[in-house]
């Protein structure tokens, strides 16, 4: 039953080349592709039809079927070594190297061919029939490794939109190498051809045929432009030898059973999948990867850079089309590829000309936060634009005019590259890479195409920065506009509290009433009139006086005392001057004690601490409540218009807090954990008067030790 299906599908095949070869035939332009294409397809139509007439009638005997199967191998690869010749263009050693791999190719189809037809008898008597058959199965197996990594060379290389006319030709020999692999691995495993797998070829062939055909079509004169891609040469070398790889352990197995003995078989296991493991950690080295390219590119290639590969890398990085990232740590990256650098860090300008650290990419380094425009290496980068080398400045300063590093630079032993960003003739920002994953030289090309890319990843970021700053400017556009109505209603209200006043003056039957109305409505009137001046002069302190801390924390837990969880004072002194605005502190104070009971739980605990330590007053809100991360503390907290309250926040609270902090002379200091709570620190300086009463109190102290 085995042997009539593969008649049957060997046959069809037959068949089916024996009618492509005519329709090439008939419609032939006489160019050496096509004569080699030609050839090909009548070498396989022979094969094929061998191999029918093999399998249902036994004649002619298999080694001459193997013969015609080397025969067509050989001119399938010559063919498609043929197609592939443009590779050669413009480096000489690719063209010695397409050369050995014709003329290996030849030699092993000749050796094989030898041992397989009928040769004297005193060659005969020196090759044993299993050394032939172990021979010619290696051999099919070298010639279907070798057809699939052309193949896919093909294919890679060909531009994509021109594959449509390769790509049939590709899947349709793809298949057939591809089914000879597994045949033939197969047989070697376990030494002998499974007879299912040699009947089920022909149909597989069958398959190939017409994909084969419809490439013809396509390809009249076979004059197909071919380029060589720097990833095609990687991924297709990669491809081969992961093959040629595969097959030496194999070879290495058979030969551990065949003399390991009882423990044979489990030794064989053991090693192959002990192979195995070692094959796919060296397909996801990153280091490995990186010598790879470096080897290729520095031994095969003219320029080191596919410049139309890389220039479409970096803007798809830029562009944010590659990965989700934030556009900082996406320029260090498109970079960093260039050198195969393993990271790297980024400073960028701020509005005082200092460069300010931005972002890190693989990178965990301790670094400088702030850069200033003082310091030497920045002048000489914006002045000079070059990249400079940290290894070469260390071994030879001379270069750069003995320029001095900051010492966090020199003692870094992973520091290797700082890349000038430059954008309209100025420094924008710089990005040290860190030592690369493959010892590699520096050149011209790798400084030039750095310099080049940093320029266009300067524009991105100072792009990005414009669009920050319009968008800040929006939302304090939109916050004028909204100040302006507040200020028209609050004119209304004090109006309407003006006028009450007035009338009420004229109730003096019941003074005590009329009095306390009259404190209440003027305190209103005044704390109004307060908070349009403040509106109108964009003032965010207002006018300072010297208030007690501890009262207003007080009269702040007594307004916020109607909430839960209900907010407890901890006083450690008895007073704590300061110069501000009370009605402006107070409300900075007040919107962080509310946030902390709207974070925190109703059974949880929110607590107000006053201290004082040296000359400065310390208010502590903490709370249990559900914490912050880091990176929304970093990036979110303070930044104006950003509120996690939706419709019910204007997202200003915090930034209010930090400005009128600051503007005080102070600081905010946020500590936080998600599910455990959040620290609000304020430090405030003391008013001159009890700063100066403190240190008396200390001299004293130190003189009565």
């Amino acid at each position: 039953m085995v042997s009539e299906l593969a008649f049957y599908g060997y046959g069809v095949a037959g068949l089916a080349f024996f009618v492509l070869f005519l329709i090439l035939l008939t419609g032939w332009r006489g160019r050496f592709q096509g004569t080699q294409f030609l050839l090909a397809v009548g070498g396989s139509c022979a094969w094929a039809l061998a191999a029918a007439l093999q399998a249902g009638f036994a004649v002619p005997g298999l080694d001459l079927v193997w013969a015609a199967e080397v025969v067509r191998n050989l001119l399938w690869i010559f063919f498609l070594l043929h197609v592939l010749k443009p590779f050669a263009e413009g480096s000489a050693l690719y063209s010695r190297l397409l050369g050995y791999v014709r003329l290996a190719c030849l030699t092993l189809g000749l050796v094989m061919l030898a041992m397989l037809v009928d040769v004297p008898a005193v060659i005969e008597d020196i090759r044993p029939a299993a050394m032939q058959r172990e021979f010619s199965l290696v051999g099919q197996l070298l010639f279907a490794v070798l057809g699939m990594a052309l193949v896919e060379q093909l294919f890679r290389n060909t531009p994509i939109e021109q594959r449509w006319g390769i790509k049939y030709l590709c899947f349709g020999l793809g298949v057939m190498f591809a089914f000879d692999f597994y045949l033939y691995t197969d047989a070697l495993l376990f030494h002998r051809l499974d007879a299912a797998i040699w009947s089920a070829r022909g149909f597989v062939t069958v398959i190939a045929v017409p994909m084969i055909a419809v490439t013809a079509a396509r390809n009249p004169d076979w004059s197909l432009p071919v380029f060589l891609s720097r990833r095609m040469v990687l991924h297709s070398t990669t491809l081969f030898s992961a093959g040629l790889y595969m097959l030496l352990m194999a070879l290495a197995g058979y030969y551990i059973k065949l003399y390991g003995g009882e423990w044979g078989g489990v030794l064989q296991i053991a090693f192959l999948f002990g192979a195995l493991i070692v094959l796919v950690a060296l397909l996801f080295s990153g280091q490995f990867r990186a010598r790879t390219k470096v080897f290729f590119n520095k031994h095969f290639f003219s320029y080191r850079y596919d410049y139309r590969e890389e220039w479409l890398r970096v803007i798809g990085l830029l562009a944010g089309r590659r990965v989700a990232m934030p556009l900082h740590e996406r320029a260090i990256w498109a970079l960093a590829e260039i050198v195969e650098s393993s990271g790297g860090l980024l400073w960028l300008r701020n509005d005082k000309g200092d460069y300010r650290f931005k972002a890190r990419f693989n990178a965990q380094y301790v670094v400088d936060a702030t850069i200033p425009a003082a310091e030497p290496m920045v002048p000489f980068m914006e002045n000079q634009r070059w990249v400079i080398n940290v290894d070469e400045l260390r071994t030879a300063p001379d270069v750069y005019g003995d320029l001095p590093l900051p010492t966090w630079v020199l003692d870094n032993a992973d520091a290797w590259l700082i890349v000038p960003l430059m954008h309209e003739e100025r420094l924008l920002g710089f990005v040290m890479l860190l030592q690369p994953r493959a010892p590699q030289s520096i050149n011209w090309e790798n400084l030039d195409l750095l310099k080049t890319v940093g320029m266009q990843a300067a524009s991105y970021l100072a792009l990005n920065q414009a669009a920050e700053a319009l968008a800040e400017a929006r939302q304090f556009e939109g916050f004028n506009r909204l100040s302006a109505f507040v200020i028209h209603d609050l004119k209304n209200l004090i109006a309407q509290l003006s006028l009450v006043a007035t009338n009420a003056a004229r109730h003096k039957h019941n003074p005590a009433f009329i009095d306390d109305a009259v404190g209440t409505i003027e305190n209103a009137v005044n704390k109004m009139n307060r908070l349009m001046a403040q509106l109108k002069s964009a003032d965010v302190t207002g006018a300072r006086r010297r208030i007690n801390l501890l009262a207003e924390l007080q009269d702040v837990v007594l307004a916020k005392s109607n909430s839960e969880p209900v907010p407890v004072l901890n006083a450690q002194v008895n007073d704590a001057y300061v110069l501000a605005e009370p009605d402006r502190l107070s409300a900075v104070l007040g919107h962080v004690v509310q946030n902390a009971q709207d974070a925190t739980p109703p059974d949880g605990r929110v607590e107000l601490l006053l201290r004082v330590s040296g000359d400065q007053a310390i208010v502590e809100i903490r709370d249990t409540g559900s914490g912050m991360d880091a990176e929304f503390i970093k990036t979110r907290l303070f930044r104006p218009f950003d509120s996690t309250k939706g419709l019910t926040g204007m997202g200003i609270g915090a930034y209010e807090c930090r400005e009128v902090i600051s503007a005080l002379g102070g600081q905010v200091k946020v500590e936080s954990t998600p599910g455990r709570g959040t620290v609000f620190r304020i430090l405030l300086p003391l008013d001159e008067q009890q700063a100066s009463g403190l240190g008396e109190q200390r001299v004293a102290i130190e003189k009565d030790r």
